[in-house]
Order: structure tokens, then C-alpha cells, then sequence
């Protein structure tokens, strides 16, 4: 008989994916997830079988958190397309403010595993390339709300836009980690407003 767990699992996830988030995959020991979780290494690895399958589970997590925020803004019929891709990017400038460290943010897990691991771990770029297309059709769909109302003017193609604001947001990300300030970062998002209506 299988003994019973007296750990909250999601709790422990949680803390795992933020050491993720902080300090990459390959930096984090299991003696930082023990930290992180306050979990042995044996309650560990019965839980989660290896470091690898804790990671590739906190990323999990972290896309679908991350991807219902902002679908759930994008999909806000309450907004014009415009307004949501406004909120979408005031979020993100949030997120960031609240997550810098020392001056700086830590970004985007996300992010930050596709430079750290680029395409050298598939269950991961699987996890990444999933969260990409639900935000690309997510983005894409708004775009052509907009077009079609008038109140989006690029005659860009919608799908490249999409990319290119899904691009802004990792930039923003990055550039938060680099040090940018608010002011910078606001400045990005508002430069990326005004393509669309121009």
C-alpha cells in the first residue's frame, strides 16, 4: 500500500518553478528545489522521478498560468481590440515590476528556457511551442477583430503581427532582466501600440 503524501504537491511545484524561474535549469540543484520545497531529495524524486520531469511539470504549469491571464484578456469581448492588446502589455509591464530582484526582473520562464535550452530538450520545446500557438492564435485573432473594425490600422498581415507583439513581450521580459527601468519598458510597449495604428 502506497503510503500517503503529507506535502501539498501543487504547493511544492510552485516553489520549484519560481527556483526555475530564477535561476535557469541547468543552475538549479536538487539541494535548491529541496530549499525551494522544503522536501527531502527521496520525497523529491517519489514525487516527481527526476529533476527533469519537476522541471518540465513547473514549466507546465507556468505556460498555462501565464497563457490564461492573458487569453483571458485577449478573449475580453468587454475591450476593443485594441484595448486588449493595451491590457495585455500593462499586464506584462506589471508582471514585471513585480517580479525584479536587485533592479532587475527575472523574466519569463518560458523565455528563459527557450535561451538556456533552445531545442535541445523536446519535452520542453514541446511544453513552449504549444504555449506559443495558443498566444500567436490568441493575438492574431484580435488583430483581425481590429483590422476589421478599423480600429487597427496596420495593413500588416495579422498572423506576422501577432509574432512581432509576441516578440515585444519576450523583448520587454529581457530587457527587464537586462536592467531596464519602467520608463524603457513602457516605452516599448507604447512604440509597439502605435504600429497598429499607423
Amino acid at each position: 500500500m502506497a503510503r500517503p503524501k503529507n506535502f501539498d504537491e501543487e504547493r511544492a511545484l510552485d516553489a520549484a518553478m519560481r527556483a526555475f524561474w530564477v535561476n535557469g535549469y541547468h543552475a538549479t540543484s536538487t539541494q535548491d528545489l529541496c530549499e525551494a520545497t522544503g522536501l527531502g531529495r527521496s520525497s523529491i524524486y517519489n514525487t516527481f522521478t527526476s529533476k527533469h520531469e519537476l522541471f518540465t511539470r513547473a514549466l507546465s504549469r507556468y505556460a498555462e498560468a501565464m497563457s490564461a491571464r492573458q487569453l483571458q484578456i485577449l478573449e475580453d469581448s468587454g475591450r476593443s481590440p485594441l484595448g486588449r492588446i493595451r491590457a495585455l502589455l500593462e499586464l506584462v509591464l506589471a508582471g514585471e515590476e513585480e517580479n525584479r530582484r536587485g533592479g532587475r526582473g527575472i523574466g519569463c520562464l518560458t523565455v528563459n528556457t527557450v535561451v538556456e535550452l533552445g531545442d535541445t530538450d523536446p519535452e520542453a520545446a514541446r511544453v513552449i511551442d504549444r504555449d506559443h500557438d495558443r498566444r500567436i492564435a490568441a493575438l492574431r485573432a484580435v488583430i483581425e477583430q481590429g483590422q476589421r473594425d478599423g480600429e487597427i490600422r496596420t495593413s500588416r498581415d495579422a498572423e506576422q503581427f501577432a509574432r512581432f507583439l509576441n516578440s515585444v513581450v519576450a523583448g520587454i521580459r529581457v530587457a527587464g532582466q537586462g536592467g531596464a527601468d519602467r520608463e524603457v519598458l513602457e516605452g516599448i510597449a507604447v512604440t509597439a501600440l502605435d504600429a497598429l495604428i499607423v
